[in-house]
């Protein structure tokens, strides 16, 4: 048998970040990374019971079809989101089809585009700017990874186990978001801003503005009866027959 007959070609996938805000020496700065071909071998992962139970199933496949190898909790959300449609295409087809309010629908998934992502209004550590609607402060936020969710979970589970009190998990996430607050980068100083001068309405203004630019594909579908709706990434997203 000749392995030549069976060596695919891999693909380069554009992040929509463009590895702008990753670290200069982090592997994911180029921007792009390059996927195999799903195999059956990684059809076991997705069957395997206790990745999924662990909800680590979609972390293993990545890990095993891209070719330059990361830490997967080092990525941002958004940029997942473009290796996990770049998997499923390259793995099964582009057609996808999914139900939403007992009806099914089908979606080219090639069509799915990056969002624009401005990446000139970054710092060179590839932090974003922001000045508060109420009264011109200036903030600089940093775009989460999925470790830096993590650690935030981590923390907002931890302030619940020692209070009865509703966990603070905006202010927690904002704590770790924000970056600097008028230069100063202190994290006494951003703690003791977001505990006593953030109002509602610039933090809302603040998080409306990071999901609105942030990077990301659009995943976004129109149906026939005229209802936007989000396509859905499970893992019958990767084996429609499970």
């Amino acid at each position: 048998m000749s392995e030549e007959k069976f060596k695919f070609p891999t693909e380069l996938v554009e992040l929509p970040s463009k590895g702008k805000i990753y670290p200069k020496d982090h592997i994911l700065s180029s921007g792009k990374v390059e996927m195999k071909y799903m195999t059956a071998k990684e059809e076991d992962i997705l069957t395997n019971q206790n990745y999924i139970e662990k909800g680590l199933v979609l972390d293993k496949l990545l890990e095993a079809l891209t070719m330059n190898k990361f830490d997967i909790k080092d990525i941002h959300t958004g940029d997942k989101n473009a290796i996990f449609v770049a998997a499923r295409i390259l793995g099964y087809g582009s057609e996808y089809k999914f139900e939403y309010a007992g009806k099914e629908y089908t979606i080219d998934l090639s069509t799915i585009e990056n969002k624009p992502f401005d990446t000139e209004a970054l710092s060179d550590d590839g932090y974003g700017t922001f000045e508060m609607p109420s009264n011109g402060t200036i903030v600089e936020y940093k775009h989460l990874t999925e470790k830096d969710i993590d650690t935030i979970t981590q923390e907002v589970l931890s302030f619940s186990k020692l209070s009865k009190a509703a966990a603070p998990e905006v202010t927690t996430k904002l704590k770790h978001q924000i970056v600097s607050v008028d230069g100063d980068n202190s994290k006494s100083g951003i703690r003791k801003y977001v505990d006593n001068f953030l109002l509602a309405r610039d933090s809302r203004a603040l998080r409306n503005h990071i999901k609105d630019i942030g990077p990301d594909i659009d995943l976004s579908y129109t149906t026939d009866e005229g209802l936007e709706i989000s396509i859905p990434i499970t893992v019958n997203f990767f084996w429609p027959d499970l």
